[in-house]
């Protein structure tokens, strides 16, 4: 068999294990609710790659009338629910928005573990009107996040989403139409204010990443977007001529990376500063610069849209008209929208998956699958039947699962060595019938022989016939006497041998097309009487006889049976196209052998008449039989 046979039989065997697997495929987390769709999170070659590690993160899920139903789930989202790729296993999510009437809904669902590199699948269930919410923001969160602030309050200060509860003790202005519903909109003058707490205290040389999405309302902004100041050590996000930047001061004077690249006015931007060994800006999923410092001990309220005031002798030190206070840096002018800060420096995949997953065009790494009613296959008699086979048939099956694979990996690469055989032949037939009237003729000329490339003959099971008998004719004759009558029935007993081994070489592993056609109705008649004797001994048990307690039972244990014929009859077929191909050859190898040998003879005895000489010549003259490859 050759390579390419090889994949195919790979790839074959790979597709029908999928497909046979059906506990995994099917399987239903909660049978109240009705329906259900897979979200696919692709962060391999074909969705949004990221090859950096991830690990647990929020993922934004943006639901709209395109991808989904809402006029099948509640009117306010309570009977979402969210089940890891298992689907066995909930989890937390809490919604921003949910508005059924526009047809738009903005879901936060905690993912345990995004790999990277590949497809992740999550499970969007709804259609339950017996739901309660089960929204839980804080649990949405790892612990390592310390304060996330959605701004989708109007008029109200921003509330913190994690479980650590740093809310906002000012209001902003509420920005309508932000990237991820309502934002805050900032004026150069106006700030936010987030009060000091034991979460928000940083440590001299901790790790934090801040992350912000913001929209500067002119094409070289410049003011601070959040800051935060403990004496003569601060920590600030900002923009300085169109161009963001992070700055840390330890007390001996500010330090500042700044990107290379304005970002463009009226566009959305996701900025991330992390701080860990040094200090990092990223924009947009990107590195943009880098700072040798670290984090300074900051344990004060943090500002959003501008700086506190700075102490006169903080900012010039020995003047001597120094007012008591110094005017505070300007603030930002645009919107900002999802701040977060977590105690952690995040991986580079985390920040790319976050900057994807809530931009514009998440598209390509969430997406949303097909939708799916009860059971998971659709509905209806299927998923009765998959919900009822018990698991003595889901044992049954799969082994007919596994007879059904090999039955066929056994037909396609029977077929294929087959028709390599037949190909073989033929080219070798039609070389041997023209240059085999002298068999002198079929000496190697140094190009390949008049027979023809070797390595190309080598299925040809001809091909290795006239090898054999070219070596038996050799040995017999290397002594330079004629061919006596015994060593022609000789020859004819080595062909003959070598006749029955290639008969077996093509008839190999049919023997077990043979096994499926016979067992695999058998063992799917074990399993629907042993998922029926199971049937009636459960209702036995229970007392009580209906048909609604009987005939799902009864249904799923035809299951194995239909199993069993389903590779039975596959087999039936192809084992019997298969034996009359191997038939064919067998024959036309028959012929072969009974016409070499009658050629052989007829040429060393014409020779002999020729030469005028009988058995008892000394030298007699004799043709040559060329060797196949392989035979001296």
């Amino acid at each position: 068999m050759n390579h390419r046979a090889t994949r195919r039989l790979a790839a074959f065997a790979t597709i029908a294990a999928t497909i046979l697997a059906p506990v995994a495929a099917r399987a239903w987390w909660n049978e109240e609710w009705t329906a259900r769709k897979p979200i696919r999170i692709d962060t391999g070659a074909t969705g949004s790659p990221i090859s950096e590690p991830v690990g647990a993160a929020p993922v934004l899920v943006r639901l709209h009338a395109g991808n989904f139903k809402f006029d099948q789930a509640k009117e306010d989202g309570s009977d979402l629910r969210f089940v890891a790729g298992d689907d066995k296993t909930p989890l937390k999510h809490h919604v921003e928005k949910y508005d059924a009437l526009l047809g738009e809904a903005l879901v936060w669902v905690g993912v345990p573990e995004v790999k990277p590199g590949t497809k992740n699948e999550i499970w969007l269930y709804y259609r339950n009107p017996k739901a309660v919410t089960a929204e839980d923001a804080r649990g949405t969160y790892d612990p390592a996040t310390v304060l996330v602030l959605h701004f989708a309050e109007k008029g109200q200060p921003p509330r913190d989403s994690t479980t650590w509860g740093n809310q906002a003790s000012t209001a902003g202005t509420s920005a309508d139409g932000a990237i991820i519903g309502r934002g805050l909109k900032l004026d150069g003058t106006g700030r936010v204010t987030i009060p000091a707490g034991p979460s928000l205290a940083w440590a001299d040389g901790s790790q934090i990443t801040w992350s912000a999405w913001v929209r500067p309302a002119e094409a070289d902004a410049s003011g601070v977007i959040f800051a935060r100041r403990d004496g003569s050590n601060a920590f600030a996000v900002g923009f300085e001529g169109g161009k963001p930047y992070v700055e840390i001061d330890r007390g001996k004077g500010a330090q500042r990376a700044v990107s290379a690249t304005p970002l463009a006015a009226n566009g959305w931007h996701h900025l991330v500063v992390t701080v860990g060994d040094a200090t990092t800006l990223h924009v947009n999923g990107a590195t943009v610069a880098n700072l040798g410092a670290t984090l300074p001990a900051l344990n004060t309220a943090a500002t959003i849209g501008g700086a506190e005031p700075v102490a006169a002798d903080a900012a010039a030190p020995g003047r001597k008209d120094a007012r008591k206070e110094a005017p505070p840096p300007a603030g930002f002018k645009g919107d900002v929208d999802e701040l977060q800060i977590s105690k952690v420096a995040r991986p580079l995949g985390y920040i790319q998956l976050a900057a994807i997953s809530q931009g514009t065009d998440p598209g390509k790494l969430i997406a949303a699958g097909q939708d799916e009613e009860t059971g998971g296959s659709g509905g209806g008699y299927f998923s009765i039947l998959i919900k009822s086979v018990t698991l003595d048939g889901w044992i049954v099956i799969g082994v007919l699962a596994v007879m059904l694979v090999v039955s066929w990996v056994v037909m396609i690469g029977k077929a294929s060595f087959l028709s390599a055989v037949e190909r073989a032949n033929a080219q070798f037939l039609e070389r041997f019938h023209k240059e085999s009237a002298d068999l002198a003729g079929l000496v190697d000329t140094g190009d390949g022989g008049a027979l023809g490339d070797p390595k190309a003959l080598r299925d040809s099971p001809l091909y290795k016939m006239y090898g054999i008998c070219a070596e038996e004719v050799r040995k017999r004759t290397g002594s330079g006497k004629p061919l006596r009558a015994e060593s022609i029935e000789a020859i004819r007993a080595s062909l003959d041998a070598g006749q029955v081994r290639e008969n077996q070489r093509l008839s190999k592993n049919l023997v077990l097309l043979t096994i499926a056609i016979s067992g695999g109705p058998f063992l799917g008649l074990l399993g629907t009487v042993v998922g029926v004797m199971i049937t009636f001994a459960a209702i036995a048990a229970a007392g009580d006889v209906n048909v609604n307690a009987i005939a799902p039972g009864i249904a799923a244990a035809l299951v194995a049976t239909v199993a069993g014929l389903a590779v039975a009859i596959p087999a039936l077929f192809g084992y019997n196209w298969l034996l009359s191909r191997v038939k064919n050859i067998s024959a036309t190898l028959q012929v072969f052998v009974d016409e070499l040998v009658t050629k052989v003879a007829e040429a060393y005895a014409e020779r002999a008449t020729r030469d005028g000489r009988d058995e008892s010549d000394e030298r007699p003259r004799r043709p040559t039989i060329v060797a196949a490859e392989g035979h001296p």
